[in-house]
């Protein structure tokens, strides 16, 4: 059977067409993309950002939360106007709380090397100690770093794993005593 005529043609292009259309309904139903799951689980979808945020204790605007005091003028200070906010009442203080909790804790250190440029900095110091010029010129060097290039990886490695490079460097002079 012979295909129908107008499928295998490419469609053309409709400049016409109103493709906003199709999105805005969608956008305007979506609750916005929040980031912390406290704020998220606190979040009332029914109340605007506004006040879900003064409920949370939290600011909206961060210029009017932390106003900027005014310079003095010509030797004169200018006196800042007598509007000060009154106290907002703060329904879910457990989110600016646990907010704070997480704030304060310790930042996880994520520093770690590759296995193959922990294997090829091992080997490198292995054969050739601290001369990085015979490093440079070895079979091994794949990437053909240059001197400078495999004495910055090799500060890395030190930086990074100081424990075990000192335990490495410490088994090649044990391995050269036990050799002669």
């Amino acid at each position: 059977m012979p295909k129908a005529k107008g499928k295998s043609r490419r469609q053309k292009y409709s400049y016409n067409f109103n493709r906003k259309r199709l999105y805005r309904s969608a956008r305007r139903r979506a609750a916005p993309r929040i980031a912390c799951s406290h704020i998220r689980h606190a979040w009332d979808p029914t109340k605007s950002v506004a006040q879900n945020l003064a409920e949370m204790g939290l600011a909206e605007d961060p210029n009017k939360a932390v106003p900027i005091p005014k310079k003095k003028l010509l030797g004169m200070e200018v006196e800042s106007s007598g509007r000060e906010q009154g106290k907002k009442i703060v329904r879910k203080p457990y989110v600016l709380n646990e907010m704070e909790y997480e704030a304060s804790l310790p930042e996880k250190k994520s520093n770690t090397l590759s296995r193959d440029l922990i294997d090829y900095v091992r080997y490198m110091i292995q054969n050739h100690g601290e001369n990085y010029k015979e490093m440079a010129r070895d079979e091994k060097n794949y990437y053909q770093d240059t001197p400078k290039q495999i004495k910055r990886k090799i500060n890395v490695y030190k930086n990074f794993y100081p424990e075990e490079y000192k335990d490495f460097i410490a088994s090649l002079k044990q391995e050269k005593m036990d050799v002669q």
